[in-house]
């Protein structure tokens, strides 16, 4: 079940290879053996080699690398630098949210063998709704990085004078964005990891690691579908399940050292977790 994604996405792809093949007058004994062959390599590569499974499923599932970012670009212009447009119309879920993220955190910083509390760096920070009310009140300094200049301008007034402990703010797109090495105690990745596809995910776990500190902790939180890959057509995000999800941090070089699904949300919501990886 885990593979049958990327299984059917090879298949559907090959019902036009068959109507190409037999507009040609190949030999049908040699297209399916042609057939039989790819399929048992296919396999074969998925269970060994698990980056085969999800480059594939992205690959289908998001119609083009370009116009996969070029959509949650565009659907970001008309999203208002406010909380609201940070929590996509669902505000009264952020006390929860942060509750939770609060708690999880308090799991490895501040003592013996865990993470410092000197710096922190928000990834996909939009206006600084996490930065405000989940690092800030933990950590001396962070920064913010974010594709969208308007709420890195909005940031500045949202933080209050807490704002002042803001070293820096990065606009970029993650996918583009290298973060300083081992500068940070911990790197928050929230509600952005689904903007990138998975090789460039992996690539920024991989630069990630290398820009913490000695016992540094990666927090990723956000949707995790239930099976398979999802794109959501409205704002391009990729929702994963959990086992691609480790299956990324695995490649990335990284353990996992706690998951913990998000209490509190509707059932109807789709299920956000949050990773805690080193």
């Amino acid at each position: 079940m885990e593979y049958l994604g990327a299984h059917l996405a090879f298949k559907s792809r090959w019902h036009k290879t068959d109507e190409e093949l037999c507009r040609h007058s190949m030999s049908f004994i040699l297209h399916k053996a042609i057939r039989t062959d790819f399929f048992e390599s296919y396999l074969y590569l998925l269970e060994r080699h698990p980056l085969v499974k999800l480059y594939a499923m992205t690959s289908e599932v998001i119609h083009g690398e370009m116009q996969f970012y070029a959509r949650a670009r565009n659907f970001y212009k008309d999203v208002p630098a406010t909380e609201d447009g940070m929590m996509g119309d669902f505000s009264e879920l952020s006390d929860t949210d942060i509750e939770s993220s609060r708690d999880f955190l308090r799991r490895f910083v501040g003592g013996p063998g865990k993470a410092g509390t000197d710096f922190a760096l928000d990834c996909g920070s939009g206006i600084g709704r996490v930065s405000k009310n989940v690092l800030l009140p933990v950590f001396s300094n962070i920064e913010l990085v974010d594709m969208m200049e308007p709420f890195l301008e909005e940031a500045q007034s949202y933080l209050d004078e807490e704002g002042d402990r803001v070293e820096t703010l990065y606009c970029y797109s993650l996918q583009d964005f290298t973060p300083s090495i081992r500068k940070y105690d911990v790197i928050w990745i929230q509600w952005v990891s689904g903007y990138l596809t998975d090789k460039d995910l992996l690539d920024f776990l991989i630069r990630c690691r290398n820009a913490l500190k000695y016992n540094g902790v990666i927090i990723l939180k956000d949707n995790v579908a239930r099976q398979g890959c999802i794109l959501d057509p409205i704002d391009s995000c990729l929702i994963r399940n959990i086992h691609i999800l480790r299956n990324l941090i695995e490649k990335s070089g990284m353990s996992i050292l706690a998951e913990e699904q998000q209490p509190g949300f509707p059932e109807l919501c789709i299920p956000i977790w949050m990773i805690a990886m080193q």
